[in-house]
């Protein structure tokens, strides 16, 4: 079934979504890597202040492009979501809900998923001109120390996916 998540998302809107959905994305959308997963866990850990809020936000495991002239970002593909099983267990404990990447992902990132009602969904590889043509604005918002592994703030539109890990827990095995 084709659905509509509009970010920042509502928890009804998160149960509405199945695993094996088509999703459409559309809002702000935060892209961060294995850099930026290490530094939240650590400032949810020490108890400091996110640079952004994981109520009714989502993620993108991205692996950015420097814009051509006249683009607001270079190729937008999605990066192995695996690298970030090691933290998202905990940062789901503390209210991260929404996670786009490429691939499978741990035992424990679809436990979380169930216990706390998330979803992960996939991104298509290999599309990273498709991705970049439905982001209309991107922004460095935290770590740009980090490169291209900052933290970003895109603003997207029509952003396709698919349900692989809804907020029940159930996968979708295609």
């Amino acid at each position: 079934m084709l659905r509509y998540l509009m970010l920042p998302y509502s928890e009804d809107g998160l149960r509405a979504i199945e695993a094996g959905d088509d999703v459409i994305v559309s809002g702000t959308l935060y892209v961060g890597r294995d850099q930026v997963h290490r530094r939240l866990y650590d400032a949810v850990a020490d108890g400091q202040e996110l640079p952004f809020s994981f109520s009714g936000n989502a993620i993108y495991y991205m692996g950015p492009s420097p814009a051509p002239a006249g683009c607001v970002i270079g190729s937008a593909g999605p990066t192995t979501s695996a690298r970030m099983d090691p933290f998202s267990p905990f940062l789901m404990e503390h209210g991260l809900r929404v996670m786009i990447g490429k691939g499978p992902r741990s035992e424990a990132v679809v436990e979380a998923a169930g216990r706390y009602g998330g979803l992960y969904l996939q991104a298509y590889g290999g599309c990273g001109a498709l991705y970049s043509s439905c982001i209309i604005s991107a922004e460095t918002v935290a770590y740009p120390e980090l490169g291209p592994e900052a933290l970003l703030r895109l603003d997207v539109e029509s952003f396709p996916a698919v349900c692989i890990i809804d907020s029940r827990g159930t996968v979708y095995r295609g």
